[in-house]
């Protein structure tokens, strides 16, 4: 008789775990606020306020759902069902935003737009937003929040990352240190930011609006110092400038790419659409291959 033992049973593979669903909010506009010349915020409330499952980071963006009024579609959109009857560029579309406040005594929410004339979709529905207004949304995700043991934060933008920062500049603990870049067009956008006494907060003036030659965050970093310690970074904008700071901090300065919050917001010279889709190929990709 053999004294081997029979060969073990290969593992049995666990199945897969289904995809939690999508659930697609619905909340109404309580009112608007012009913060700057191209800055507005929309304040958000209602019955399904409660029903929203908030996250603790202080980056919580939430998938604003927009459709063409000429097709008369009521929200929440039968997603579904559209997909069915209407072509694919009548479907509505989703913009990203990050909640600038959750007011929980209040039940509502603040979100800040960025505003550039009648371009894009969400900035003129912001622009026009009344009382009573619905607006339907996915979220929030989340995935970052100043971390209290980090030896120095770094956070840095141009206006489309302002709400984020501002909510993480909040959040700081009295102790903490850091610096805040922040590139904008002029001395009108600047928003107040309730920064603890350590960490410094600089505005750079692009002189207008957004173009590559104008810019400034990338090459204002190439100046600055960063103490030696945990750095923990949080940098948003524009693709190129991301992809430029990316190689300043991760190749150059030696930073940790591994939980930096470092990505693009948008892309100049791109719609949203075409940004999104571009996010899939090279050269929407901030990281090399």
């Amino acid at each position: 008789m053999s004294t081997q033992s029979a060969p073990a049973a290969p593992p049995t593979a666990q199945p897969a775990r289904p995809r939690k669903p999508r659930v697609q909010r619905l909340l109404e506009v309580v009112g608007t606020e012009q913060l700057t010349p191209h800055l507005i915020r929309v304040v958000l409330g209602g019955e399904q306020f409660d029903q929203i499952e908030f996250k603790t980071d202080t980056d919580q963006y939430i998938k604003l759902l927009f459709a063409d009024p000429a097709l008369g579609l009521t929200r929440p959109y039968d997603l579904e069902a559209l997909r069915q009857e209407l072509s694919p560029e009548q479907l509505p579309v989703t913009r990203t935003y990050t909640i600038r406040r959750i007011d929980r005594e209040q039940k509502q929410i603040w979100v800040d737009f960025v505003i550039h004339g009648d371009h894009g979709v969400a900035g003129p529905w912001a622009a026009q937003a009344q009382p009573g207004d619905t607006i339907s949304f996915f979220g929030p995700g989340s995935g970052y929040a100043p971390r209290a043991d980090a030896d120095f934060h770094l956070m840095a933008g141009d206006e489309t990352a302002l709400p984020a920062i501002a909510a993480a500049v909040e959040s700081l603990d009295a102790g903490a240190r850091g610096l805040v870049v922040l590139d904008v067009a002029n001395a009108h956008e600047h928003i107040p930011l309730s920064a603890p006494e350590d960490v410094e907060v600089r505005w750079l003036h692009r002189g207008g609006d957004f173009t590559p030659e104008n810019a400034r965050l990338a090459e204002h970093l190439q100046s600055i110092e960063l103490p030696a310690g945990d750095v923990q970074v949080f940098i948003h904008g524009e693709r190129e400038q991301m992809k430029l700071i990316r190689r300043l901090l991760v190749n150059e300065r030696g930073l940790e790419r591994r939980g930096m919050s470092l990505s693009a917001y948008w892309a100049y010279g791109r719609a949203e659409d075409a940004f999104q889709a571009e996010k899939r190929t090279p050269i929407g990709k901030i990281d090399p291959e």
